[in-house]
């Protein structure tokens, strides 16, 4: 790659920051049509960057995690609901070998609390294990209160905060901010995976009323606030001398919440969207992407290019010069090029591989898509363009589509690899003895 990927004018390293939203679809962000939310920073660091509006994450949490930190598909590395094997190279190694300083801070949720195999609590993988120098998370080794007065794991110690106006998500954004400050003059990549919007549905620190109990209002007052934490973070870049240096990609790991009981509707473009966390729509899968780095990305640029949550690595990996694991099948593609304002060579189409939640199902659900159309492993095919909600599915015809997209599922494992099956206890994650079901 050339050195202009990876080096700004006074040759110093470019900066990453990586920001994942919990639980908050495309549908809620001012910049992708929105005039029921109030996401005022994103939108500026959509206006001022680049936004994607074909990126999609898997239906659930932890997956996302695992697929976005490692560069693999789940079908490769997925073992069970809050583990990710130790023995993943995740970007977090990767920056930390190209000589980065390395922090995250939010929500961990990979070493095993809160699985629902007992025998795999603490099988998972820590953060100072994960190529993090620095942490500040929650939901890593304990059961905890994630928002007001919360208690969170700091650089391996518990950290309860007892002050009735002690607020989780500002804390582990102030540690960000700290650890921008600390690094302004060195290389650094931050991971930020947020606790918001994740339910319980919370009053935040903005919230006119703070004893307030509504899902829909307190969703929307957390979106808010989730937003103000992203411009407090774009603020320090400006405050240390850093933001033209910094590439900033803004992201959620998978749809709003659903269902019966605390579910979220929002309004786009005239259009009701019930939130589809969990589903394998694209109100359970598709997410923001909003990528900011001035001088270097386009500003107000718009693509409809498919982008995968294992694309991440590879694009930080260009970006910056560092190199990417060896020997490792990894299955993201580089869009480092498009945020250049080049071409490059975009995605045909992208795979997914769903296990279930919390834990796995005998049959796994398997698609591949590009931004209409979507063939499940079954046969089932959508038109996603006229049936976004996958009501009517298309039994016969459409051969050429079919053959490309039955082309990308044959391309992959037929089954997962590491899956655990909590009926075997005698494959605990740790070592090479995974079950796989190939």
């Amino acid at each position: 790659l050339p050195t202009m990927l990876s080096h700004a004018a006074d040759g110093k390293k470019t900066n990453e920051i990586l920001i994942m939203s919990d639980d908050t679809g495309y549908e809620v962000f001012g910049c992708y049509g929105s005039k029921q939310y109030q996401t005022p920073r994103i939108d500026e660091l959509s206006e001022t960057g680049m936004r994607f509006n074909h990126c999609y994450s898997q239906p659930i949490c932890c997956p996302s995690r695992v697929k976005i930190m490692t560069g693999k598909s789940n079908v490769r590395n997925y073992i069970y609901w809050d583990i990710m094997d130790p023995n993943e190279k995740t970007i977090g190694h990767m920056m930390q070998e190209a000589g980065y300083a390395t922090c995250v801070s939010g929500k961990w949720q990979l070493y095993g609390r809160g699985t629902f195999a007992p025998e795999l609590k603490g099988k998972g993988t820590l953060p100072e294990n994960a190529g993090f120098d620095e942490h500040c998370c929650w939901q890593v080794d304990a059961k905890t209160p994630r928002y007001w007065q919360p208690e969170l794991r700091i650089n391996g110690e518990d950290t309860a905060f007892s002050d009735k106006d002690a607020f989780g998500p500002d804390i582990c954004t102030d540690f960000i901010c700290d650890f921008i400050e600390r690094n302004k003059e060195n290389p650094f990549f931050a991971y930020y995976p947020m606790m918001l919007t994740h339910n319980p549905f919370t009053t935040t620190p903005d919230s006119a009323d703070r004893s307030a109990t509504g899902n829909q209002k307190n969703f929307e007052d957390m979106v808010a606030y989730m937003d103000t934490l992203v411009g407090r973070i774009a603020d320090k870049l400006d405050e240390v001398g850093v933001r033209e240096n910094t590439l900033v990609l803004f992201t959620g790991d998978n749809g709003s919440p659903g269902g019966k009981k605390g579910g979220i509707t929002s309004e786009l473009n005239g259009v009701m969207i019930e939130g589809g966390k969990g589903k394998t729509t694209d109100a359970g899968t598709r997410v923001a992407l909003v990528a900011n780095m001035p001088g270097k990305i386009p500003a107000g640029r718009v693509t409809d290019d498919l982008v995968d949550f294992s694309d991440m690595m590879p694009t930080m990996a260009a970006m910056t010069g560092a190199a990417l694991p060896k020997g490792d099948v990894l299955d993201g593609v580089s869009f480092a090029p498009q945020l250049l304002g080049k071409k490059g060579v975009p995605r045909e189409w992208l795979y997914s591989y769903v296990e279930g939640a919390p834990g796995p199902e005998p049959d796994p659900v398997i698609w591949a898509r590009d931004q209409r159309w979507k063939l499940y492993s079954d046969g089932r095919l959508f038109d996603i363009s006229k049936d976004v909600l996958e009501q009517n599915p298309i039994l016969t015809g459409e051969d050429q589509i079919r053959e490309k997209l039955r082309a990308a599922i044959d391309s992959m494992p037929p089954t997962g690899l590491k899956i655990y099956r909590p009926k075997d206890s005698s494959n605990l994650p740790g070592g090479s003895n995974y079950r796989s079901k190939g």
